[in-house]
């Protein structure tokens, strides 16, 4: 099973760089064969490129403002963009408009998407995360390699 784990966000916007955070300690402590881990930042469009290699599953990881306390972690799977209708502006490159991006690519690429967020507490111009979202690092780090398991499990089981 081919998965990939994106790090997305600013690290010049302090908690945005969660993503990257969390991708770098994956790379650091070692993933699964298999698995990639990519540290995307704000590089959007490729990764709605790579999006197209055939993965099985993708693993994003963000931060999300969605009103919890910061460093917050929550576990989604974002829905299918309908390509057809969206506009996809690339300087505003949310995971969101990654997916539909991918999806109107003309090319081949599927698998399940999940997105791992943590609400920030301070998106300022600045290359450190807040005390709670830095402390969600390790978590989150943790989480992402539990949902490999999960997703490898179900996997083998078919």
């Amino acid at each position: 099973m081919r998965t990939l784990v994106a790090g997305v966000g600013n690290v010049f916007l302090g908690d945005d760089g969660f993503g990257v955070a969390v991708a770098r300690r994956l790379t650091a402590a070692g993933v699964p064969d298999g698995v990639r881990v990519g540290d995307f930042g704000i590089r959007g469009i490729h990764l709605a490129y790579e999006l197209t290699s055939g993965y099985d599953l993708t693993i994003l990881v963000d931060a999300v403002p969605s009103g919890l306390a910061p460093g917050t972690l929550s576990v989604v799977a974002p829905a299918c963009p309908d390509a057809e209708r969206a506009f996809v502006d690339a300087h505003a490159m949310t995971p969101e408009a990654v997916l539909t991006l991918a999806s109107g690519l003309d090319l081949p690429w599927g698998g399940r998407v999940l997105l791992v967020g943590c609400e920030p507490a301070d998106v300022t111009p600045g290359m450190d995360l807040s005390p709670p979202v830095a402390a969600a690092v390790p978590e989150a780090a943790d989480l992402v390699l539990a949902l490999i398991t999960h997703e490898f499990a179900k996997e083998a089981g078919r």
